[in-house]
């Protein structure tokens, strides 16, 4: 996403290795479900989605052409925040695109509420995969895509927060290391702003991506607490939620977040502002890897109107900084990110079908979701091949990639999956009131347990 992320969420996890002829490229040709309208080898087709990037879906577009020359597919990125907006008309319309992303939960293109404009894809999927087309594919994406027994999206990635991202040639270039405590973040960003810089960036809005920093501090503050006042197993006014505000809170009076976080959106603000080199650090989730590659962060730059002459930034993830000073080991969480869902209304549904499977069901598919960066494969044994992978500076980054895989291995807390529409927009509301004055910590927790629907 960029997230990407999402328009309220990106949300975003792998299994067993499926036989080589179940991946064989001969499955990934085979049409789409019977009775499905249209031909299924050949169609013009538009694509809808507030992520990828539109050089990441351009790259997954030009693979499956090479299998699928006569499905020309038009992709349309739509603002993450404005996305469900856009959506929910034009798939009232007899003239909406012919595939469209959509997300486990939150307030945005919920698979819940979208996904009764959407084909169940089951059949697509036995067609291609056979019986047991489950097999391989990350479990949970099938089943939070999955609403009465239909599989209504395909899951095409996962992804992880809970890390931070830098720009490793300014830490380098002031002669830096990148914090790993609260003390050491306060004095690096006194460095950066000493030379008009931004040090870390957030921008508090309604696509809530503030959401993974809260999380992130209340992991190193009490490790498990967020997940279970989730899931109602704790309440949000617990001292562990009162101290992770806090947390918050001293980002911005010790001069660690940037100034006019509530006046910013994560998409386009503080992307741009990072990528442009004007910002030293972000928290972004394992789809900002994207930007390691040299031809997506070129088309990235082009895209925020920055001169094709810039420097490329060489940035690379970091554990996020122990800001509670417990020495808790601050654990990542993931989910399934964007799935393609098939519009109950498009003229071309048999080949809109064999894209959305091909994408998210064949190793063909897969390999090019790896290799992007921009998501971990759903499809059990694909993973990136860094020979073809072109990296700004494959000796500084590939230690950080490396980290990174073996941070987000072993996920077993969700990201935004399990969180309501309600507790989303009290999270965005607890957020944003003590970040703007209007409320102690204290306070804030007690209006989020109030109205967290819980």
């Amino acid at each position: 996403m960029s997230f990407r992320s999402s328009s309220r969420r990106s949300a975003r996890l792998i299994a067993a290795v499926l036989s080589a002829g179940l991946l064989a490229t001969g499955l990934a040709a085979c049409s789409a479900a019977s009775g499905a309208q249209g031909s299924a080898t050949k169609a013009d087709l538009t694509w809808w989605g507030w992520t990828p990037d539109q050089a990441v879906a351009q790259n997954a577009i030009t693979a499956f052409n090479k299998e699928y020359p006569n499905i020309h597919i038009t992709f349309k990125k739509i603002q993450d925040a404005d996305y469900a907006a856009a959506l929910r008309p034009a798939l009232a319309s007899s003239s909406g695109p012919d595939v469209f992303n959509l997300l486990v939960g939150g307030t945005g293109a919920a698979v819940k509420t979208y996904g009764v404009d959407a084909v169940d894809l089951t059949p697509a999927m036995k067609k291609l995969r056979g019986a047991d087309w489950k097999n391989g594919l990350f479990e949970a994406g099938v089943t939070d895509f999955s609403v009465g027994g239909q599989l209504k999206a395909a899951p095409i990635g996962k992804v992880a927060s809970g890390m931070m991202w830098v720009n490793l040639d300014l830490f380098n270039k002031y002669g830096l290391k990148p914090p790993t405590t609260l003390q050491e973040w306060e004095s690096v960003c006194k460095v950066f702003r000493s030379h008009n810089l931004g040090c870390f960036r957030e921008g508090v809005d309604p696509a809530g991506f503030e959401q993974d920093t809260l999380h992130t501090i209340a992991n190193s503050v009490k490790p498990g607490f967020y997940e279970d006042a989730i899931a109602g197993k704790a309440k949000w006014t617990d001292p562990a939620m009162v101290e992770t505000l806090t947390i918050w809170k001293n980002l911005q009076s010790e001069g660690i977040l940037d100034p006019g976080a509530l006046g910013i959106q994560q998409y386009p603000d503080v992307n741009n502002a990072f990528l442009a080199g004007q910002v030293a650090m972000v928290q972004m989730g394992t789809w900002y890897r994207q930007y390691t590659r040299t031809d997506t962060l070129k088309a990235a730059l082009q895209g925020a109107g920055v001169s094709a002459t810039s420097k490329l930034i060489t940035m690379a993830p970091i554990p996020f900084p122990d800001v509670a000073g417990k020495g808790n080991t601050i654990a990542a969480f993931s989910d399934p990110d964007y799935a393609l869902a098939v519009n109950k209304k498009s003229k071309h549904i048999a080949a809109a079908e064999t894209f959305a499977t091909w994408l998210g069901g064949t190793k063909a598919g897969q390999q090019v979701i790896a290799n992007n960066l921009d998501e971990d494969p759903v499809l059990a044994g694909v993973t990136p091949d860094y020979k073809s992978v072109p990296l700004v500076d494959s000796a500084q980054q590939t230690p950080g990639l490396d980290w990174l895989s073996k941070y987000t291995s072993n996920v077993t807390e969700a990201r935004l999956a399990n969180i309501s529409g309600t507790l989303d927009q009290a999270l965005l509301d607890s957020a944003s009131t003590v970040l703007g004055g209007k409320a102690t910590p204290k306070q804030a927790a007690a209006t989020l347990q109030s109205q967290s629907g819980q």
